[in-house]
C-alpha cells in the first residue's frame, strides 16, 4: 500500500512515530477499556442507524472531479473531465464516477457544507469532530481538543459482545481520538492489508506456535503469580491492579468467536471479495461491513492521498474508477442484505479544492466548498442538498457547517448532539455548539 503523505509530508504513520499513539490511536488494551460500556442518552433522538461507516478522505478530495462538476465553467476551472448524468434528472457527476451515477436513489449528496479552516490539521478537526479548533493550527499538525465522533459514539452506544465499539484502518485520523472522554474510547487500530494473503489482525489471533491449550495455561500462571503480587501490595495500594480487568478484556477479544468471524474476511464469496475490488481500500469496506454486521457502532475507513497539488488528472484517472467501484459496491451489498436503512455510510475529507487549477495541474486547498456523500441509516435518497455557484467557488444555497454535519451523524445514530459534556476537571461543554441536523438528511 503506498504511503500517503499530504501538503504537510505527513504520513499515516507519524502520530506513532511521534510518540502519540495512547493519546490518537489505541491498541488492543485502550480500546477494550470501552468494551461493554454503554452511557445513557439523556434526550437522544430515536435512532435510524446503528451503525457508521466513515469513509475519510486525508488530504481533501477534489468537488469539480467528483459530485460537483462545473461542466459550463472555463476550462481553468471545469478541468480535464466530462460531467455525465446520473440517474437522478438534471443532476450530475464527474465522468469518473459512473457507478454511483447510477445509485443516485439511495444517495444523498451535499454540496454546500463550508468552513473556515483552509489547513489539514484544523480542517481534519472540524469535520471529525463538528468543533473547531481553538487556537490556530499548522497545516501538519496533530490536534485533539474535542472527541471525534467515532469516540463519542463508542462512548454512548456500547460495544457489541467479544468487539470493541470503535475500529480505524488501516490507520486513524490525526482527530479520530477521544481527546478528554479518555482512551478507553480510542479507536482499535486495524492495520495491514486484508487484500493480502494470510492477513491477520493484530492482536486477535494467538501468535505463531501458541495454541488455545498452551495460551490458556500461560493466563492461569500469570493470574497466579499476579493474585501474588497483589495480595503482597494490597497494604500499599497498587496502582495496577486496575489494569487486570483490561488484560482480561485482551485475553477475550483473542478467544472470542465474535471477533474471530468478523475478522475472517476469507470466508466471503469470492464474486463478493472482487466486487468491491481487490485492493487495500475495497477489501477494508468489505471488512467495515462484517464489522457492521456484528454489532460495531461506529468504523472508520482512512483513504489516505486526496492532497492533489499536482498531476490530479493523471492521478484520478485511475484511482477514481477503483474508487467509486469500492463505495457503490459497499453501497449496494449493504442494501442487498436489508442492512442499509440501519447502516449510515458518509464519504468525505477536510475541506474541497481550489476552482483555480494551478501550474502544476493540480488545485490546492478550499475550504469555501466541499461535498459530502451520505447513503443509509434512513438518510433519503435521490437528493442533492444545497449548491455551490456556477464555478464552484463557494456554497451558496443552503450553506451549512461541520456543526451541522456532525449533527446529523449523532441524531441518526441515537445520541443527542446538544447535550452536555464534562471533562474530567468538571467544565462543561457542549457535543456540538450548534446541535441543528441536516434536515433533508432526517427522513
Amino acid at each position: 500500500m503506498p504511503a500517503w503523505k499530504n501538503c504537510a509530508g505527513v504520513t499515516r504513520r507519524d502520530c506513532l512515530q511521534l510518540g502519540l499513539g495512547t493519546l490518537l490511536g489505541g491498541g488492543l488494551v485502550n480500546a477494550l477499556r470501552a468494551r461493554g460500556f454503554a452511557a445513557d442518552v439523556v434526550n437522544a433522538p430515536d435512532a435510524r442507524a446503528k451503525a457508521c461507516i466513515l469513509i475519510w478522505q486525508d488530504g481533501g478530495p477534489t468537488h469539480y472531479e467528483m459530485f460537483d462538476p462545473k461542466p459550463n465553467a472555463p476550462a481553468e476551472i471545469r478541468g480535464e473531465f466530462k460531467a455525465i448524468p446520473t440517474a437522478l434528472p438534471g443532476v450530475q457527476f464527474s465522468e469518473h464516477m459512473t457507478k454511483l451515477a447510477k445509485l443516485t436513489d439511495k444517495l444523498a449528496v451535499v454540496r454546500s457544507i463550508r468552513h473556515d479552516q483552509g489547513n489539514h490539521g484544523a480542517g481534519n478537526h472540524y469535520m471529525m469532530t463538528g468543533a473547531p479548533p481553538r487556537i490556530p493550527v499548522g497545516c501538519g499538525a496533530f490536534v485533539s481538543f474535542h472527541p471525534s465522533m467515532g469516540s463519542v459514539a463508542a462512548a454512548e452506544k456500547g460495544a457489541p459482545a467479544g468487539l470493541p465499539a470503535y475500529f480505524s484502518m488501516p490507520t486513524m485520523s490525526r482527530s479520530g481520538g477521544p481527546n478528554f472522554l479518555g482512551a478507553k474510547y480510542a479507536p482499535f487500530v486495524v492495520g495491514g492489508d486484508p487484500n493480502g494473503a494470510g492477513f491477520k489482525v493484530r492482536d486477535v489471533a494467538l501468535p505463531d506456535g501458541l495454541t488455545g491449550e498452551r495460551f490458556a495455561g500461560r493466563a492461569e500462571v500469570r493470574a497466579e503469580v499476579d493474585h501474588f503480587h497483589r495480595t503482597l501490595d494490597k497494604a500499599a495500594g497498587d496502582p495496577a491492579a486496575a489494569l487486570d480487568e483490561h488484560y482480561q478484556q485482551a485475553h477475550d477479544l483473542m478467544t472470542s468467536k465474535e471477533a474471530q468471524a468478523a475478522f475472517d474476511i476469507g470466508r466471503e464469496p469470492a464474486r463478493t471479495r472482487e466486487r468491491y475490488g481487490r485492493n487495500g481500500f475495497g477489501q477494508r469496506l468489505l471488512l467495515a461491513r462484517r464489522l457492521a454486521e456484528a454489532g460495531v457502532p461506529f468504523v472508520t475507513v482512512y483513504d489516505g492521498g486526496w492532497d492533489h497539488h499536482s498531476k490530479l488528472f493523471e492521478s484520478l484517472k485511475t484511482r477514481l474508477p477503483a474508487w467509486d467501484n469500492s463505495v457503490s459496491a459497499l453501497v449496494e451489498d449493504l442494501s442487498q442484505r436489508g442492512m442499509l436503512d440501519s447502516t449510515l455510510v458518509i464519504a468525505l475529507g477536510e475541506f474541497g479544492r481550489t476552482p483555480q487549477i494551478n501550474k502544476d495541474s493540480g488545485r490546492d486547498h478550499w475550504s469555501n466548498a466541499m461535498t459530502v456523500l451520505f447513503a443509509g441509516g434512513g438518510t433519503p435518497g435521490g437528493q442533492v442538498v444545497g449548491a455551490t455557484d456556477v464555478k464552484g467557488f463557494a456554497a451558496v444555497e443552503r450553506v451549512l457547517s461541520p456543526e451541522n454535519f456532525a449533527s446529523t451523524v449523532y441524531t441518526k445514530l441515537g445520541i443527542d448532539p446538544g447535550k452536555i459534556l464534562y471533562t474530567p476537571q468538571g467544565r462543561p461543554t457542549h457535543l456540538v455548539s450548534d446541535p441543528t441536523p441536516i434536515k433533508e438528511l432526517m427522513g
